[in-house]
């Protein structure tokens, strides 16, 4: 399982490190120490990334961008079927949803937890884990 430094997981969640470390105080998600660092096991992050999400809307200052971007972000749910599989992304307020095969999901060990990042070109969404 991954886990991450808080200023990791404020650049997931898209906020300063100061945000991320006061959400954490407030325990709106779990944390623990590894000497001096602070860690979020990346299922707790994918749980609370999605929520935050849920919670905030659109941003009016949110970037525009070409449809040939990557979103980095956090897997946040994997369903395997017997040749297919669906991965789900959160980056930032967004959330992106890839069909791709069972194969490639497995080759690049996607789990809910993990880095991430979905590359979007017209219809399709590519995910290289990171």
């Amino acid at each position: 399982m991954e886990s991450y430094t808080i200023g990791q997981a404020a650049r997931l969640l898209g906020v300063s490190v100061d945000t991320a470390r006061r959400w954490a105080d407030a325990e709106r998600f779990p944390t623990r120490r590894e000497g001096a660092r602070r860690m979020v096991d990346g299922p707790d992050l994918a749980a609370f990334c999605v929520e935050a999400a849920q919670e905030g809307g659109e941003a009016e200052d949110a970037p525009y961008t070409s449809a040939r971007n990557a979103f980095p972000g956090i897997v946040t749910a994997v369903k395997l079927g017997t040749v297919d599989a669906q991965v789900e992304i959160q980056a930032g307020p967004h959330r992106i949803v890839s069909l791709l095969t069972r194969e490639a999901v497995e080759e690049l060990g996607l789990e809910v937890g993990a880095r991430a990042v979905a590359r979007v070109k017209s219809t399709s969404v590519f995910i290289d884990r990171v």
